[in-house]
C-alpha cells in the first residue's frame, strides 16, 4: 500500500520530469537553428528516422518489444497510431519552418493557444459542456486573433496549424489511452512516417542536396541527436504524466512556449509591433482567466469529494 508521504514524493517527482520535458521543449528552437543550413524538410526526415532508431534501441533495453506486437495485432490502435504520426509529422514540419525562417515567436504563439484549442476540441468534437470563465477565455483568444489578423497584417497560419495540430494530437492520445505507452506510441508514429522521410531525403538530395555529413563533425553529430532531442522531452514528459496530477501539468506547459518567445524576441531578434503585442496580451489574459477557472474548478471538486465522504462517514 502506498503511504502519502510516497504518493506527495510521487507527485512531486512527477512535476519535476514534466517541467524538464517542457524546458527541454522550450529550448528546441535553440538545438534547430544550430542546424542551419540544414532545410525544414531534412531535419524533420532524420528526426522521424533517426526517433525510430532510438525508440528500437529503447524497445531493447528495456525488453518492451512484447507490448509493440500486441498493439499491432489490435487494429483500432494501429489506425489511431497512424492517425497520430500524421498530425505529429504536420506539426514538426511546421514547427520546423517557423523555426528555420524566423518565425518562432509565432510559434510560440501556437503553444499559448493549444491550451484555449483544447477546450475548444473539448466541446466540438467530445460534447463537453463549458462553464461560463471558459466561454469568456474562448472569446477573448478569438478577439486576439482578430487584433493579429487586422492590427499586424497577417493571418497567424503557423500559431493556429501547430495549436490545432497537437490539439488534435492530444484528442488522438486521449481516445488511445494508457493502451500504448511513450515508447511504442513514438516508435509506431516514426515507423508510418518513415517511407515519407525517405521520400523526403530523395527529394531534398535532388534539389538542395543532403547536408547530413556534408559540412563538418559538429554539424553532422548535432543532426545525428535529432532522434534523442525528439524522444527525451517525450519520455520525461510520459514519466511526469503517470505521477503528478493534470492540473499542475496544465500549469507547467506555459514553460515551452514563454522560452520560445524569449528566444523569438531576444535572440532571434524577430519584430514585435504593438499590434503584435496586444494579441499576445489578449491570449495571455485568456490563459490566465482559463488557468484561475481550471485551479477554482479542482478545489471545488475537492471540497464536494472531502464533504460527500464526510458524510458517508457519518451515516
Amino acid at each position: 500500500m502506498v503511504t502519502p508521504a510516497e504518493s506527495a514524493r510521487e507527485h512531486r517527482l512527477g512535476g519535476v520530469y514534466a517541467f524538464i520535458a517542457y524546458l527541454l521543449w522550450g529550448f528546441l528552437p535553440l538545438y534547430f537553428l544550430l542546424l542551419a543550413p540544414t532545410t525544414a524538410w531534412e531535419v524533420v526526415a532524420w528526426r522521424i528516422l533517426l526517433s525510430l532508431a532510438f525508440c528500437a534501441i529503447l524497445l531493447t533495453v528495456t525488453r518492451t518489444w512484447p507490448k509493440l506486437v500486441a498493439i499491432l495485432r489490435r487494429r483500432r490502435l494501429v489506425l489511431w497510431t497512424v492517425l497520430a504520426g500524421a498530425l505529429i509529422y504536420v506539426n514538426w514540419q511546421v514547427f520546423l519552418y517557423a523555426t528555420l525562417s524566423g518565425h518562432i515567436v509565432e510559434s510560440s504563439l501556437g503553444y499559448f493557444i493549444n491550451p484555449i484549442v483544447t477546450v475548444l476540441l473539448g466541446v466540438l468534437v467530445l460534447r463537453e459542456r463549458l462553464r461560463v470563465t471558459q466561454w469568456v477565455a474562448l472569446c477573448i483568444a478569438a478577439a486576439a486573433v482578430v487584433v493579429i489578423v487586422v492590427g499586424y497584417g497577417a493571418f497567424p497560419w503557423i500559431a493556429l496549424t501547430l495549436a490545432f495540430t497537437f490539439g488534435f494530437y492530444g484528442l488522438v492520445k486521449k481516445q488511445i489511452g494508457p493502451s500504448v505507452d511513450a515508447i511504442s506510441g513514438l516508435t509506431l508514429e516514426s515507423l508510418w512516417l518513415a517511407p515519407v522521410a525517405v521520400l523526403q531525403l530523395v527529394l531534398v538530395g535532388m534539389t538542395t542536396g543532403i547536408t547530413m555529413g556534408q559540412l563538418s563533425t559538429g554539424h553532422t553529430v548535432l543532426l545525428l541527436l535529432a532522434g534523442v532531442a525528439t524522444a527525451t522531452p517525450l519520455l520525461f514528459f510520459a514519466a511526469g504524466a503517470r505521477r503528478t496530477t493534470l492540473t499542475l501539468i496544465g500549469i507547467l506547459q506555459f514553460v515551452a512556449p514563454i522560452l520560445q518567445f524569449i528566444i523569438g524576441v531576444w535572440i532571434n531578434d524577430e519584430p514585435m509591433p504593438v499590434e503584435r503585442w496586444i494579441g499576445f496580451g489578449l491570449v495571455w489574459v485568456a490563459l490566465i482567466v482559463l488557468t484561475v477557472d481550471s485551479l477554482r474548478h479542482v478545489r471545488r471538486t475537492r471540497a464536494a469529494r472531502a464533504g460527500a465522504s464526510d458524510v458517508a462517514e457519518i451515516v
